[in-house]
C-alpha cells in the first residue's frame, strides 16, 4: 500500500528498489524529534559513504524499536519476515550456524532503518573469509568524558604503530572514545590477531601505566583509558564507520583525519545525522588502504619490546 493511501507507511526509494518505512513519524529520538524517516533518509543519503565499509561483512543490529530510551535489542539472526533481495550469510558458532545480514546496498540500509536497527555492527572480516580478519580494531574507552585522554592515547598508538610498520586510521566512536583501526591481509585468524593486538595494547600501557591500561574489569583500571582490543575476536563487532549511535543528538561514528583529532571542537560525539555528510564528502580516510600483513610487524614489536 502506498504512502498516499497509507499515511503509517511511507514508501522510499532506494537505489532500483522501493522499500516501505512503516509508522515513518515514529519518534527514535525524543529530545531531538528525530524520527524514523529521518533515520531512513540518513541510511539513504550516506550509502555510498557507508556501503564501502560494510560490504560483505556480517552485522549485527542494534533495534530501538521504541526508539533510544525503550529496550534495546542486539540481533544476529536475520527475520525470516526480510525480503528475498537482502543478503544473508550463514556463519558458525560453537553449538551450530548463525544467518547475519550482510548490507551490500541502499535498500538493505533502509529496510534497517525501518527495523529501528539505529546502530550497526560490523564484522572485522568478511562473509567469504569469515575466519581470517583484514582489520585491527582498537577500542580507546576513557572512564569518563575526558577527550584530551583520548587524543592523547590515540597519538600514541598511532606513533607505535606507524615504528612496527602499520599505518592506522582513526574514528569517533560516537560514544566516548576512538577506534583506530589497521587493514589487514587477512592472512592471520582471529586468534592471532587479537593476540598481536593484546601485545601492541600491552606495549603501551607498560609504557604509560599511569595513564592506559589494558585490564578487562572496570574495577581494575582507576581512571585510565582502557585500551580494547576485544572486538578483534572470532564473531566480535565493533560500530560501523557512519553509523549512529543511541545517545541523545544522534551521534554517529564518523571517519577523520590525524589532524581533525586535534581541533578543540572534535569530541568523539562532534558529528550527528544532522552534520556528518558535510565530512563525509572529504573523504577522510582518502582511498581503500593496502592491507598489511602482521609478520614483519610482530617481529618489529618484539625487538621494541
Amino acid at each position: 500500500m502506498s504512502s498516499a493511501r497509507n499515511p503509517s507507511v511511507r514508501t522510499v526509494r532506494a537505489g532500483r528498489r522501493n522499500v516501505e518505512v512503516h509508522r515513518p513519524d515514529k519518534v527514535l529520538f525524543p529530545e531531538d524529534g528525530i524520527t524514523k524517516a529521518d533515520l531512513a533518509d540518513y541510511h539513504r543519503s550516506v550509502a555510498r559513504f557507508m556501503l564501502p565499509q560494510l560490504r560483505g561483512r556480517p552485522l549485527m543490529l542494534e533495534r530501538r524499536p521504541d526508539g533510544i530510551d525503550g529496550p534495546r535489542f542486539m540481533q544476529k539472526d536475520t527475520p525470516a519476515s526480510y525480503p528475498d533481495w537482502v543478503r544473508r550469510t550463514e556463519v558458525g558458532k560453537a553449538d551450530g550456524t548463525v544467518v547475519h545480514t550482510v548490507a551490500d546496498d541502499t535498500a538493505t540500509l533502509v529496510l534497517l532503518a525501518d527495523q529501528a536497527a539505529i546502530t550497526l555492527h560490523r564484522w572485522q572480516s568478511r562473509a567469504d573469509r569469515p575466519h581470517h580478519p583484514d582489520r585491527l580494531v582498537f577500542d580507546l574507552d576513557p572512564p569518563g568524558d575526558d577527550f584530551a585522554a583520548v587524543r592523547r592515547a590515540a597519538h600514541l598508538l598511532r606513533e607505535l604503530l606507524a615504528a612496527i610498520g602499520l599505518p592506522s586510521v582513526v574514528m569517533t566512536s560516537g560514544s566516548k572514545g576512538v577506534h583506530v583501526i589497521v587493514a589487514l591481509d587477512g592472512s592471520g585468524d582471529h586468534d592471532q590477531v587479537r593476540a598481536f593486538a593484546h601485545e601492541v595494547a600491552g606495549t603501551l600501557a607498560e609504557a604509560h601505566p599511569d595513564e592506559l591500561t589494558t585490564a578487562a574489569r572496570k574495577d581494575a583500571r582507576g581512571d585510565r583509558l582502557y585500551l580494547d582490543v576485544q572486538r578483534n575476536g572470532y564473531a566480535q563487532t565493533a560500530v560501523a564507520p557512519y553509523s549512529v549511535r543511541a545517545r541523545p543528538g544522534a551521534p554517529v561514528a564518523t571517519p577523520l583525519t590525524w589532524e581533525q583529532l586535534d581541533e578543540p571542537e572534535t569530541h568523539a560525539r562532534r558529528w550527528t545525522v544532522r552534520d556528518v555528510l558535510e565530512q563525509a564528502r572529504s573523504r577522510p580516510w582518502g582511498g581503500a588502504p593496502r592491507g598489511r600483513s602482521l609478520a614483519p610487524a610482530r617481529r618489529r614489536l618484539e625487538a621494541l619490546r
